[in-house]
């Protein structure tokens, strides 16, 4: 690994909490389905993954089973288990989106005045006296 590297999952990088919930995530997994799949509650895991507690061997190991990842990966981000994310390759351009959303901003403030409007004229048309 270079300099420039990040071992995105080791030790000094990540917490375990935060290596369940990335597999969790690559999984495709909901924290209801995870935690279903492994016999617990889901504040449970929920628990696990914010580091306010650690799970026991017997649920790590299924855990890790269940996520196709080793439990020495999961403790330590070393072993079999998950790439680092992959840089944003969007080819999208960061000044072609702000434009849009500038744009956006303007219709949407447009709609609001047209709304305001059509209010307006909605409690005039109320207030008119039936003849």
């Amino acid at each position: 690994m270079s300099e420039t590297e990040i071992d995105w999952y080791g030790p000094d990088t990540a917490t375990l909490g935060d290596r369940i919930l990335a597999a969790r995530e690559a999984a495709g997994m909901t924290q209801a389905q995870l935690a279903r799949r492994i016999g617990i509650k889901k504040t449970t895991l929920v628990g696990w993954e914010a580091d306010l507690s650690e799970p026991r061997a017997n649920r790590m190991s299924m855990m890790a089973g269940v996520l196709n990842v080793s439990i020495m990966w999961l403790m330590t981000g070393e072993g079999d288990g998950m790439d680092a994310p992959q840089a944003n390759t969007a080819p999208e351009n960061l000044s072609e989106v702000l434009r849009e959303l500038r744009l956006l901003r303007g219709e949407i403030r447009a709609s609001s005045d047209r709304a305001a409007r059509l209010e307006k004229r909605l409690v005039a048309l109320m207030n008119e006296p039936v003849t």
